[in-house]
């Protein structure tokens, strides 16, 4: 017996929070994850693939996902998205070098990524459409608490236990999720494979001592060339208990890929996922407090650009595209893929530059920094639920447009701060509205979308909103830090030296050189607060404009 519908909601918006902690809880952990795959503090620029591995999971094949939800149903996708989680988890736990980490990470993005479509869909089929805006609110708001509780669960297992110890929590919860998913369903003999297959590959990938080291036991894990855990007799094993795993899954249900492959425009979504990994790369890959993009960006975007110009045509030409002609026809459903573009461009200014403001202003390092976020984080659940209580009351795009107006309005406030404004209340009190408003936000913006489309896209649709928030936070990071890196050189290029205002002092020593350097990082994080209140303000007019009014 499966799982209720309303059951498998509640156990699918808990997956959501869990994947999206687990995005939090990396950031907080990465340090150590470079010491435990032999990178030293000062290869920042290397480990970048462990976090741009996750966005490109997370994001190019989102729009696939979302369509295949909405051929095969949302339980499937929802077990499938936590499997993939899952063996994500366990490659990323028993990694020894960074090629392996980069892996998991992004078998990660695509199981937590899966979930989010397949979670909002489903709440599209349980409720009409005038009664969504709760049930959407509360499922934002539980993702959004995932963004709270991540920091605090990295930092209480990296207080008592190896890092690694968050990837197998993660495999341990995706597990008993999907479990509960299915229900009492009599597992497929793939099943019990896939059991194997995993047992297998986490020996594998850790090479337990006591088992490796010993003269009989330890035969198997023997490399035939090199030290590569992998280019062993278990390693082989292992490679053929996947295949054997891949393949039942395949045969056992053949007839529902046959109808698949029939009513989903691979090509399309192969295009589209490209276009997408272009923009994913060219921005993810870039240090936001140093550079705009990737020294690679500008050809990942003339590729992206490529991509993205071979999907409009072959969506013109194929009989069944991927994304329906006319599906994102009416005003609403391209205005909130808009809308949700400019909020995530002035949801990452908080995200990334509150802690820069924090680090440059105050002592307490990293960890201090994230708890000064964690103010302007834990509202944001709080708005979307009372979003979503209000869209059965209010206009779509009024709430749209309030929520994103005193967001604005705070971001305004934050351009002003001083370098003590975080010692005083005022300023806790400017990131918990900011949070609010944006929470506000993202109830009516889904529920917009859901409303003005056909129920056979929704999982499409859903997986395109969070696509375009995604894409809006890459592209804002890089648009904010390219004007704020102007204004920072424009003030360092007027400092005078340090032999100028300290004669014969060391650089480290000239108090005047080093407060004026922290007031032109001061003065950065102001620009870019400004342009997250222009994106917000300018989010919030297009949201009163096209989102139109209460759904009916």
């Amino acid at each position: 017996m499966s799982a209720s519908p309303r059951a498998r909601l509640t156990l699918a918006s808990v997956a959501v929070a869990f994947a999206a902690a687990d995005t939090y809880v990396v950031v907080l952990a990465l340090p150590d994850m470079m010491s435990g795959v032999g990178l030293s503090a000062d290869q920042l620029q290397r480990a970048a693939p462990i976090v741009s591995g996750f966005l490109l999971g997370y994001i190019a094949v989102l729009p696939l996902i979302g369509r295949i939800a909405d051929v095969v149903g949302r339980t499937p996708v929802l077990v499938g998205a936590l499997i993939l989680f899952a063996v994500g988890s366990l490659i990323t736990a028993g990694a020894y070098d960074l090629s392996l980490v980069v892996v998991g990470r992004f078998l990660q993005g695509v199981g937590g990524g899966g979930l989010v479509p397949a979670t909002l869909a489903l709440v599209a089929d349980l409720w009409p459409a005038d009664r969504r805006g709760l049930p959407l609110g509360i499922v934002g708001a539980v993702q959004e608490l995932g963004s709270v509780l991540g920091p605090l669960l990295g930092a209480a297992v990296l207080a008592i236990a190896d890092w690694r110890y968050i990837f197998w929590l993660n495999l341990t919860v995706a597990v008993i999720l999907a479990l509960l998913l299915r229900g009492l369903q009599r597992p497929p003999l793939s099943a019990a494979v896939g059991l194997l297959a995993c047992i297998a590959l986490g020996l594998t990938l850790t090479a337990p001592e006591r088992l490796a080291s010993g003269i009989t036991l330890g035969l198997p894990f023997v490399p035939f060339s090199g030290d590569s855990r992998l280019l062993t007799p278990i390693g082989v094993v292992t490679f053929v208990l996947l295949a054997l795993w891949l393949g039942l899954i395949l045969f056992q249900g053949r007839a529902s890929l046959a109808g698949l492959v029939k009513q989903i425009d691979l090509v399309g979504a192969l295009l589209l996922a490209l276009a997408l990994a272009g923009v994913v790369l060219a921005f993810a890959t870039a240090d936001p407090e140093q550079e705009v993009m990737a020294p690679s960006g500008p050809w990942l975007l003339v590729a992206a650009g490529i991509f993205a110009v071979a999907f409009a045509v072959w969506q013109r030409r194929t009989a069944q595209p991927i994304i329906p002609p006319g599906l994102l026809g009416a005003k609403a459903a391209w205005g909130s893929l808009l809308v949700s573009f400019l909020v995530g461009a002035a949801l990452i200014a908080a995200l990334v530059d509150v802690p820069v403001f924090a680090r440059t202003t105050q002592s307490g390092g990293q960890l201090a920094a994230a708890l000064v976020l964690l103010r302007f984080l834990v509202a944001l659940p709080i708005g979307a639920v009372v979003g979503g209580w209000a869209t059965r009351r209010y206009g779509l795009g009024l709430i749209t447009g309030v929520g994103l107006g005193l967001a604005g309005a705070m971001f305004v406030l934050m351009a002003f701060w001083d370098q003590d404004a975080l010692d005083h209340p005022p300023a806790t009190i400017t990131l918990l509205v900011c949070g609010f408003g944006f929470g506000l936000a993202l109830s009516p913006v889904n529920t917009a979308i859901l409303a003005a489309t056909r129920p056979d896209s929704h999982g499409l649709v859903s997986a395109l909103i969070v696509v375009a928030r995604m894409i809006g936070m890459l592209v804002g990071v890089s648009a904010l830090t390219a004007i704020g890196l102007r204004r920072y050189y424009t003030l360092v290029a007027d400092i005078p030296t340090p032999n100028e205002l300290c004669p014969g002092a060391a650089v480290t020593t000239c108090r005047p050189f080093i407060d004026a350097l922290r007031d032109a990082g001061v003065s950065q994080v102001h620009t870019i607060f400004a342009g997250a209140a222009g994106c917000a303000f300018a989010a919030a007019v297009l949201a009163v404009l096209l989102l139109g009014r209460r759904v009916k």
